[in-house]
């Protein structure tokens, strides 16, 4: 147990020293796109961080609480997931792209239509 804490503290370290993030204006989403982030958002996302991101099984993702929060740190932890949490790893069904419009959405904060 001891060693895969300390595994997982080297992983995470060295992903934070060689994670570069995606430019957002690099390549453009199509609005269908955005359209399926947004409803991944809402209702994957909004089944453990609640449907207005107020929070539940996981924290709040709200503007607010995320101020507080750096962007790469938001990033990393939708890229690979938070192991020992319910929180699983994304990048194996979204692009940096995909999971840099999901940032940026989430510091705007979530407009429901």
């Amino acid at each position: 147990m001891r060693n895969t804490l300390k595994t997982l503290f080297f992983t995470f370290i060295f992903s934070l020293l060689f994670y570069s993030p995606v430019n957002a204006q690099a390549e453009s989403l199509t609005q269908e796109r955005k359209v399926e982030l947004k409803n991944l958002l809402v209702q994957d996302c909004g089944s453990c961080h609640g449907m207005t991101m107020k929070g539940g099984l996981g924290p709040a993702l709200t503007p607010d609480v995320l101020a507080s929060k750096s962007r790469q740190m938001i990033e990393i932890t939708i890229t690979h997931g938070r192991p020992g949490t319910p929180m699983p790893p994304w990048n194996t069904i979204l692009t940096k792209q995909d999971i840099n419009w999901i940032v940026d959405t989430l510091y705007a904060g979530i407009k429901h239509e």
